[in-house]
Protein backbone atom coordinates (compact mmCIF):
# COMPACT_ATOMS: atom_id res chain seq x y z
CA UNK A 1 0.00 0.00 0.00
CA UNK A 2 1.23 3.49 -0.38
CA UNK A 3 0.36 7.01 0.48
CA UNK A 4 -1.83 7.68 -2.15
CA UNK A 5 -3.96 4.68 -1.78
CA UNK A 6 -4.99 6.17 1.49
CA UNK A 7 -7.46 9.68 0.06
CA UNK A 8 -5.22 11.84 1.46
CA UNK A 9 -4.66 15.27 0.27
CA UNK A 10 -2.57 15.27 -2.88
CA UNK A 11 -0.42 18.13 -1.13
CA UNK A 12 0.25 15.97 2.05
CA UNK A 13 1.01 12.92 -0.03
CA UNK A 14 3.72 15.50 -1.50
CA UNK A 15 4.82 16.24 1.46
CA UNK A 16 5.14 13.21 3.06
CA UNK A 17 7.00 11.76 0.45
CA UNK A 18 9.44 14.60 -0.19
CA UNK A 19 10.13 13.57 3.95
CA UNK A 20 11.51 10.31 2.53
CA UNK A 21 8.78 8.30 3.30
CA UNK A 22 7.94 5.52 0.80
CA UNK A 23 4.87 3.64 2.47
CA UNK A 24 2.37 3.48 5.31
CA UNK A 25 3.09 2.02 8.75
CA UNK A 26 0.35 -0.79 9.81
CA UNK A 27 -0.83 1.93 12.59
CA UNK A 28 -1.19 4.30 9.02
CA UNK A 29 -2.76 2.28 6.96
CA UNK A 30 -5.57 1.12 9.70
CA UNK A 31 -5.98 4.33 11.55
CA UNK A 32 -5.80 6.63 8.68
CA UNK A 33 -8.74 6.08 6.89
CA UNK A 34 -11.21 5.42 10.15
CA UNK A 35 -9.88 9.13 11.01
CA UNK A 36 -10.83 10.51 7.08
CA UNK A 37 -14.10 8.40 7.59
CA UNK A 38 -15.06 10.80 10.71
CA UNK A 39 -15.15 7.78 13.36
CA UNK A 40 -13.48 8.25 16.87
CA UNK A 41 -10.72 6.15 16.88
CA UNK A 42 -8.59 4.62 20.10
CA UNK A 43 -5.45 3.09 19.00
CA UNK A 44 -2.65 0.77 20.57
CA UNK A 45 0.78 0.71 18.71
CA UNK A 46 4.59 0.61 20.44
CA UNK A 47 7.22 3.59 20.31
CA UNK A 48 8.83 4.14 16.78
CA UNK A 49 5.80 2.84 14.54
CA UNK A 50 4.88 5.78 13.13
CA UNK A 51 1.76 6.98 15.63
CA UNK A 52 2.53 10.69 15.15
CA UNK A 53 2.15 10.74 11.11
CA UNK A 54 -1.32 8.25 12.28
CA UNK A 55 -3.15 11.10 13.64
CA UNK A 56 -1.83 14.17 11.83
CA UNK A 57 -2.13 13.73 8.38
CA UNK A 58 -5.52 13.24 8.42
CA UNK A 59 -5.69 16.23 10.83
CA UNK A 60 -4.13 18.00 8.15
CA UNK A 61 -6.19 16.40 5.56
CA UNK A 62 -9.36 17.71 7.96
CA UNK A 63 -8.02 21.06 7.60
CA UNK A 64 -8.03 21.32 3.70
CA UNK A 65 -12.05 21.51 3.79
CA UNK A 66 -12.92 25.65 5.57
CA UNK A 67 -14.17 25.50 8.99
CA UNK A 68 -17.67 26.17 9.15
CA UNK A 69 -17.16 28.44 12.26
CA UNK A 70 -15.40 31.63 11.77
CA UNK A 71 -12.69 32.01 14.76
CA UNK A 72 -9.35 32.26 16.42
CA UNK A 73 -9.68 29.24 18.08
CA UNK A 74 -8.20 26.07 17.36
CA UNK A 75 -9.60 23.58 14.97
CA UNK A 76 -7.26 20.93 16.07
CA UNK A 77 -6.23 20.26 19.78
CA UNK A 78 -3.61 17.72 20.30
CA UNK A 79 -2.64 17.29 24.19
CA UNK A 80 0.49 15.18 25.10
CA UNK A 81 1.74 14.16 28.49
CA UNK A 82 5.94 15.94 28.28
CA UNK A 83 6.71 19.25 26.48
CA UNK A 84 9.65 17.28 24.30
CA UNK A 85 6.97 14.90 22.66
CA UNK A 86 4.99 18.26 22.19
CA UNK A 87 7.55 19.52 20.46
CA UNK A 88 7.94 16.57 18.50
CA UNK A 89 4.93 16.60 17.35
CA UNK A 90 5.06 20.60 16.27
CA UNK A 91 7.88 19.62 14.00
CA UNK A 92 6.28 16.74 12.43
CA UNK A 93 3.08 18.82 12.12
CA UNK A 94 4.86 21.67 10.12
CA UNK A 95 7.02 19.06 7.83
CA UNK A 96 3.54 17.57 6.48
CA UNK A 97 1.88 20.61 6.31
CA UNK A 98 4.62 22.14 4.46
CA UNK A 99 2.66 22.11 1.01
CA UNK A 100 -0.91 23.56 2.65
CA UNK A 101 -1.46 27.06 2.81
CA UNK A 102 -1.88 29.22 6.01
CA UNK A 103 -1.48 26.58 8.36
CA UNK A 104 -0.63 28.09 11.91
CA UNK A 105 0.86 25.28 14.56
CA UNK A 106 0.95 26.59 17.67
CA UNK A 107 3.07 24.93 20.72
CA UNK A 108 1.78 26.21 24.75
CA UNK A 109 3.72 24.47 26.99
CA UNK A 110 5.46 24.55 30.81
CA UNK A 111 8.33 26.40 30.98
CA UNK A 112 7.68 29.11 28.31
CA UNK A 113 6.74 32.55 28.83
CA UNK A 114 3.27 33.43 29.25
CA UNK A 115 3.78 36.71 27.23
CA UNK A 116 4.73 34.84 24.18
CA UNK A 117 2.22 32.27 24.47
CA UNK A 118 -0.54 34.92 24.88
CA UNK A 119 0.79 36.39 21.66
CA UNK A 120 0.53 33.23 19.94
CA UNK A 121 -2.98 32.46 21.11
CA UNK A 122 -4.15 36.22 20.04
CA UNK A 123 -3.79 35.05 16.00
CA UNK A 124 -6.07 32.66 14.27
CA UNK A 125 -4.58 28.80 15.62
CA UNK A 126 -5.55 26.57 13.38
CA UNK A 127 -3.76 23.15 15.37
CA UNK A 128 -3.16 23.69 19.14
CA UNK A 129 -0.34 21.28 20.80
CA UNK A 130 -0.91 21.69 24.50
CA UNK A 131 0.57 19.96 27.74
CA UNK A 132 -2.31 19.60 30.20
CA UNK A 133 -1.27 21.22 32.82
CA UNK A 134 -0.64 24.94 31.05
CA UNK A 135 -3.51 24.57 28.84
CA UNK A 136 -5.61 24.54 31.69
CA UNK A 137 -4.03 27.86 33.06
CA UNK A 138 -4.81 29.71 29.70
CA UNK A 139 -8.70 28.62 29.34
CA UNK A 140 -9.04 29.87 33.36
CA UNK A 141 -7.93 32.98 31.74
CA UNK A 142 -10.18 32.87 29.48
CA UNK A 143 -7.58 33.14 26.62
CA UNK A 144 -8.57 30.06 24.16
CA UNK A 145 -12.25 30.10 21.93
CA UNK A 146 -12.70 26.09 21.27
CA UNK A 147 -15.96 27.03 19.48
CA UNK A 148 -14.80 25.96 16.24
CA UNK A 149 -12.85 22.62 17.69
CA UNK A 150 -13.37 19.46 15.56
CA UNK A 151 -10.41 17.43 16.69
CA UNK A 152 -9.60 16.22 19.75
CA UNK A 153 -6.15 13.92 19.72
CA UNK A 154 -4.87 12.52 23.30
CA UNK A 155 -1.36 11.25 22.86
CA UNK A 156 0.42 8.86 24.90
CA UNK A 157 -2.88 8.30 27.43
CA UNK A 158 -1.03 6.35 29.43
CA UNK A 159 2.11 8.06 30.12
CA UNK A 160 -0.49 11.02 30.78
CA UNK A 161 -2.61 8.95 33.03
CA UNK A 162 1.06 7.64 34.87
CA UNK A 163 1.90 11.57 35.17
CA UNK A 164 -1.30 12.26 36.66
CA UNK A 165 -2.93 14.41 33.88
CA UNK A 166 -6.30 12.81 33.59
CA UNK A 167 -8.11 14.65 35.18
CA UNK A 168 -6.95 17.51 33.78
CA UNK A 169 -7.65 16.07 30.35
CA UNK A 170 -11.18 15.10 31.41
CA UNK A 171 -11.52 19.14 32.70
CA UNK A 172 -10.27 20.35 29.19
CA UNK A 173 -12.50 17.89 27.50
CA UNK A 174 -15.56 19.00 28.93
CA UNK A 175 -14.70 22.90 27.42
CA UNK A 176 -14.81 21.79 23.50
CA UNK A 177 -17.41 21.20 21.37
CA UNK A 178 -19.49 17.51 22.33
CA UNK A 179 -19.66 16.64 18.56
CA UNK A 180 -15.31 16.85 18.10
CA UNK A 181 -13.84 13.91 16.60
CA UNK A 182 -12.15 12.52 19.39
CA UNK A 183 -8.62 10.22 19.18
CA UNK A 184 -6.76 8.21 21.32
CA UNK A 185 -3.83 6.83 21.24
CA UNK A 186 -1.45 4.80 23.86
CA UNK A 187 1.31 2.54 23.83
CA UNK A 188 -0.93 -0.23 25.77
CA UNK A 189 -4.55 -0.27 25.89
CA UNK A 190 -5.32 -1.45 29.87
CA UNK A 191 -8.38 -1.46 32.01
CA UNK A 192 -8.25 2.24 32.98
CA UNK A 193 -7.47 3.01 29.40
CA UNK A 194 -10.71 1.63 28.48
CA UNK A 195 -12.39 3.45 30.84
CA UNK A 196 -11.32 6.78 29.71
CA UNK A 197 -11.99 5.97 26.36
CA UNK A 198 -15.91 5.36 27.49
CA UNK A 199 -16.39 8.57 29.11
CA UNK A 200 -14.63 10.44 26.47
CA UNK A 201 -15.28 9.18 23.29
CA UNK A 202 -17.97 7.98 20.98
CA UNK A 203 -18.18 4.26 19.75
CA UNK A 204 -14.56 4.50 19.05
CA UNK A 205 -13.10 2.30 16.41
CA UNK A 206 -10.26 -0.36 18.07
CA UNK A 207 -7.54 -0.48 16.54
CA UNK A 208 -4.16 -2.66 18.16
CA UNK A 209 -0.94 -3.01 16.35
CA UNK A 210 1.82 -5.41 17.28
CA UNK A 211 1.94 -6.85 20.91
CA UNK A 212 4.80 -4.95 22.92
CA UNK A 213 6.86 -8.28 23.08
CA UNK A 214 7.86 -8.58 19.34
CA UNK A 215 8.58 -4.70 18.82
CA UNK A 216 11.94 -5.33 20.71
CA UNK A 217 13.92 -8.02 18.30
CA UNK A 218 15.55 -5.61 16.10
CA UNK A 219 17.49 -4.15 19.87
CA UNK A 220 19.89 -5.89 21.64
CA UNK A 221 19.50 -6.32 25.45
CA UNK A 222 21.87 -6.87 28.02
CA UNK A 223 21.56 -7.24 31.51
CA UNK A 224 24.82 -6.32 33.64
CA UNK A 225 24.86 -7.39 37.94
CA UNK A 226 26.72 -4.14 39.89
CA UNK A 227 27.62 -4.80 43.64
CA UNK A 228 27.49 -0.58 44.15
CA UNK A 229 27.61 3.09 42.52
CA UNK A 230 31.87 2.54 42.20
CA UNK A 231 31.22 -0.79 40.29
CA UNK A 232 28.29 1.22 37.86
CA UNK A 233 30.86 4.09 37.18
CA UNK A 234 33.88 1.67 36.32
CA UNK A 235 31.56 -0.24 34.19
CA UNK A 236 30.07 2.73 32.60
CA UNK A 237 33.52 3.67 31.58
CA UNK A 238 34.34 0.93 29.65
CA UNK A 239 31.32 0.71 28.14
CA UNK A 240 31.74 4.42 26.62
CA UNK A 241 34.65 3.50 25.08
CA UNK A 242 33.17 1.50 22.36
CA UNK A 243 33.77 2.70 19.32
CA UNK A 244 30.53 1.55 18.02
CA UNK A 245 28.83 4.16 19.75
CA UNK A 246 27.40 7.48 17.67
CA UNK A 247 25.01 8.97 20.51
CA UNK A 248 24.16 7.14 23.83
CA UNK A 249 21.40 8.12 26.37
CA UNK A 250 22.17 7.09 29.32
CA UNK A 251 18.63 7.07 31.88
CA UNK A 252 19.09 7.87 36.27
CA UNK A 253 16.29 7.63 38.35
CA UNK A 254 16.62 11.61 39.48
CA UNK A 255 17.58 14.58 38.39
CA UNK A 256 20.07 15.23 40.58
CA UNK A 257 21.86 12.10 39.41
CA UNK A 258 21.33 12.93 35.71
CA UNK A 259 23.29 16.65 36.56
CA UNK A 260 25.63 14.75 38.63
CA UNK A 261 26.55 12.45 35.98
CA UNK A 262 26.64 14.51 33.08
CA UNK A 263 29.29 16.72 34.84
CA UNK A 264 31.52 13.87 35.38
CA UNK A 265 31.62 12.30 32.02
CA UNK A 266 31.97 16.19 30.46
CA UNK A 267 35.09 16.36 32.71
CA UNK A 268 36.11 12.97 31.13
CA UNK A 269 36.00 14.72 27.98
CA UNK A 270 32.87 13.06 27.14
CA UNK A 271 30.24 15.57 24.87
CA UNK A 272 27.55 15.59 27.52
CA UNK A 273 24.67 17.17 29.13
CA UNK A 274 21.48 16.27 31.02
CA UNK A 275 18.21 16.71 30.74
CA UNK A 276 15.42 16.43 33.45
CA UNK A 277 11.90 18.09 34.70
CA UNK A 278 13.89 21.09 36.18
CA UNK A 279 15.06 22.46 33.50
CA UNK A 280 13.58 25.59 31.99
CA UNK A 281 11.82 24.81 28.41
CA UNK A 282 15.26 26.82 26.58
CA UNK A 283 17.62 24.88 27.92
CA UNK A 284 15.78 21.91 27.01
CA UNK A 285 15.05 22.79 23.78
CA UNK A 286 18.71 23.99 23.13
CA UNK A 287 19.53 20.36 24.59
CA UNK A 288 17.53 18.58 22.12
CA UNK A 289 18.84 20.60 19.62
CA UNK A 290 22.43 19.71 20.18
CA UNK A 291 21.53 16.26 20.35
CA UNK A 292 19.65 15.93 17.14
CA UNK A 293 22.70 17.94 15.27
CA UNK A 294 25.08 16.21 16.57
CA UNK A 295 26.93 18.39 19.09
CA UNK A 296 26.38 15.85 21.53
CA UNK A 297 27.18 12.67 22.20
CA UNK A 298 25.81 11.53 25.44
CA UNK A 299 22.76 12.27 26.84
CA UNK A 300 22.11 11.92 30.66
CA UNK A 301 18.29 12.01 31.17
CA UNK A 302 15.45 11.15 33.33
CA UNK A 303 12.25 9.51 32.64
CA UNK A 304 11.19 12.47 30.83
CA UNK A 305 13.47 11.75 27.82
CA UNK A 306 12.15 8.07 27.27
CA UNK A 307 9.10 9.23 24.96
CA UNK A 308 9.53 11.98 23.18
CA UNK A 309 12.76 11.89 21.83
CA UNK A 310 13.48 10.78 17.54
CA UNK A 311 17.44 10.82 17.17
CA UNK A 312 18.33 8.44 13.64
CA UNK A 313 21.73 8.26 15.33
CA UNK A 314 21.13 7.27 19.26
CA UNK A 315 22.88 3.52 18.85
CA UNK A 316 22.84 2.94 22.40
CA UNK A 317 20.45 3.30 25.43
CA UNK A 318 22.33 2.54 29.26
CA UNK A 319 19.93 2.10 32.36
CA UNK A 320 22.08 3.18 35.15
CA UNK A 321 19.36 3.22 37.38
CA UNK A 322 16.52 0.62 36.23
CA UNK A 323 12.94 2.39 35.68
CA UNK A 324 10.39 3.03 38.25
CA UNK A 325 7.74 1.52 36.01
CA UNK A 326 8.41 -1.81 33.57
CA UNK A 327 6.22 0.38 30.72
CA UNK A 328 9.13 2.84 30.64
CA UNK A 329 12.11 0.26 30.22
CA UNK A 330 10.55 -0.29 26.71
CA UNK A 331 9.71 3.66 25.92
CA UNK A 332 13.22 3.76 27.59
CA UNK A 333 15.24 1.14 25.03
CA UNK A 334 12.74 2.17 22.17
CA UNK A 335 15.08 5.50 21.92
CA UNK A 336 17.89 3.46 19.60
CA UNK A 337 16.60 1.14 16.79
CA UNK A 338 14.39 3.55 15.44
CA UNK A 339 12.67 3.59 11.95
CA UNK A 340 13.61 -0.20 11.67
CA UNK A 341 17.22 -0.07 12.41
CA UNK A 342 19.44 -1.75 15.18
CA UNK A 343 20.01 -0.86 18.48
CA UNK A 344 21.87 -1.67 21.71
CA UNK A 345 20.55 -1.34 25.17
CA UNK A 346 22.49 -2.33 28.49
CA UNK A 347 20.94 -2.13 31.66
CA UNK A 348 22.48 -1.94 35.66
CA UNK A 349 20.98 -4.24 38.02
CA UNK A 350 22.07 -4.43 41.62
CA UNK A 351 20.46 -6.89 44.77
CA UNK A 352 17.34 -4.69 44.86
CA UNK A 353 17.25 -4.20 41.45
CA UNK A 354 16.13 -7.51 41.48
CA UNK A 355 12.74 -6.27 42.31
CA UNK A 356 11.93 -4.92 38.92
CA UNK A 357 13.34 -7.47 36.40
CA UNK A 358 10.16 -9.86 36.58
CA UNK A 359 7.13 -7.05 35.85
CA UNK A 360 10.00 -5.93 33.08
CA UNK A 361 10.44 -9.69 31.90
CA UNK A 362 6.39 -9.97 32.27
CA UNK A 363 5.88 -6.78 30.42
CA UNK A 364 8.22 -7.54 27.68
CA UNK A 365 7.92 -11.48 27.29
CA UNK A 366 11.85 -11.76 27.74
CA UNK A 367 14.01 -13.25 30.33
CA UNK A 368 17.12 -11.91 31.14
CA UNK A 369 20.36 -13.35 31.87
CA UNK A 370 23.72 -11.13 33.38
CA UNK A 371 26.25 -10.55 31.55
CA UNK A 372 30.25 -10.06 32.47
CA UNK A 373 33.00 -8.02 31.18
CA UNK A 374 36.14 -9.56 32.22
CA UNK A 375 38.42 -7.68 34.36
CA UNK A 376 35.17 -5.78 35.53
CA UNK A 377 33.19 -9.06 37.28
CA UNK A 378 31.14 -8.13 40.15
CA UNK A 379 32.62 -9.20 43.27
CA UNK A 380 29.21 -11.20 44.79
CA UNK A 381 26.60 -12.96 42.52
CA UNK A 382 23.05 -12.33 42.71
CA UNK A 383 21.38 -12.60 45.65
CA UNK A 384 17.90 -15.04 45.38
CA UNK A 385 15.01 -14.98 47.31
CA UNK A 386 12.82 -17.95 47.83
CA UNK A 387 10.76 -17.84 44.34
CA UNK A 388 14.53 -18.33 42.94
CA UNK A 389 15.48 -21.04 45.21
CA UNK A 390 11.95 -23.14 43.78
CA UNK A 391 13.49 -22.10 40.25
CA UNK A 392 16.55 -24.06 40.88
CA UNK A 393 15.07 -27.29 41.67
CA UNK A 394 12.87 -27.16 38.41
CA UNK A 395 13.55 -30.07 35.82
CA UNK A 396 15.84 -30.34 33.22
CA UNK A 397 13.27 -30.19 30.84
CA UNK A 398 12.06 -26.47 32.19
CA UNK A 399 15.59 -25.53 31.84
CA UNK A 400 15.68 -26.19 28.43
CA UNK A 401 12.37 -24.38 27.63
CA UNK A 402 13.68 -21.53 29.30
CA UNK A 403 16.99 -21.42 27.32
CA UNK A 404 15.07 -22.07 24.08
CA UNK A 405 12.03 -19.25 24.91
CA UNK A 406 15.44 -16.92 25.44
CA UNK A 407 17.05 -18.32 21.71
CA UNK A 408 13.59 -17.39 20.56
CA UNK A 409 13.75 -13.74 21.08
CA UNK A 410 17.05 -13.11 19.11
CA UNK A 411 19.03 -11.88 22.22
CA UNK A 412 22.64 -11.97 21.33
CA UNK A 413 25.24 -12.12 23.78
CA UNK A 414 28.47 -10.20 23.37
CA UNK A 415 31.61 -11.64 22.49
CA UNK A 416 33.73 -10.36 25.29
CA UNK A 417 30.98 -10.77 27.84
CA UNK A 418 29.93 -14.04 29.85
CA UNK A 419 26.85 -15.48 31.49
CA UNK A 420 26.44 -15.42 35.26
CA UNK A 421 26.30 -19.38 36.64
CA UNK A 422 29.05 -20.59 35.43
CA UNK A 423 32.61 -22.29 36.92
CA UNK A 424 34.36 -18.99 37.16
CA UNK A 425 32.47 -18.19 40.18
CA UNK A 426 33.38 -21.40 41.97
CA UNK A 427 35.73 -21.64 45.28
CA UNK A 428 35.13 -25.25 45.57
CA UNK A 429 33.92 -28.75 44.00
CA UNK A 430 30.28 -28.32 45.25
CA UNK A 431 30.13 -24.92 44.70
CA UNK A 432 30.87 -25.32 40.98
CA UNK A 433 28.03 -28.38 41.02
CA UNK A 434 25.50 -25.76 42.49
CA UNK A 435 26.46 -23.72 39.77
CA UNK A 436 25.84 -26.56 37.05
CA UNK A 437 22.49 -26.81 38.41
CA UNK A 438 21.59 -23.27 38.16
CA UNK A 439 23.11 -22.87 34.44
CA UNK A 440 20.22 -21.36 32.56
CA UNK A 441 18.46 -20.22 35.04
CA UNK A 442 16.58 -16.49 34.49
CA UNK A 443 16.88 -14.46 37.81
CA UNK A 444 13.54 -12.50 38.58
CA UNK A 445 11.39 -10.59 41.11
CA UNK A 446 8.52 -8.86 41.77
CA UNK A 447 7.58 -5.15 42.92
CA UNK A 448 8.56 -1.42 42.24
CA UNK A 449 11.52 1.04 43.21
CA UNK A 450 11.53 3.63 45.46
CA UNK A 451 13.04 6.13 43.07
CA UNK A 452 12.08 9.82 42.68
CA UNK A 453 10.44 10.75 39.57
CA UNK A 454 11.51 12.87 36.73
Amino acid sequence: MSFENLNLHPTIVKAVLDAGYTSPTPIQQQAIPELIAGHDVMASAQTGTGKTAAFMLPALHRLTVPAKIRSRGPRILVLTPTRELALQVSEATNKYGKFLSRVNVVSILGGMPYPLQNKLLSRTVDILVATPGRLIDHIERGRIDFSRLEMLILDEADRMLDMGFIQDVERIAAKVPANRQTLLFSATLDNTIEKIAAHLLNNPKRIQITPQRTTLNHIEQRMHYVDDLSHKNRLLDHLLCDTTIKQAIIFTATKRSADSLADNLSAQGHKTSSLHGDMTQRERTRTLTGLRRGRLKILVATDVAARGIDVADITHVINFDLPKFAEDYVHRIGRTGRAGTSGIAISFAASQDLIHLRRIERFTGNRFTFQAIPGIEPRTKPRFGNNSDRSARKSSSTTHKTKRSWANNSHKTSQNTKSYGKNEFSRSSSARTRNTRSQGRSFRSDGFSNQSNA
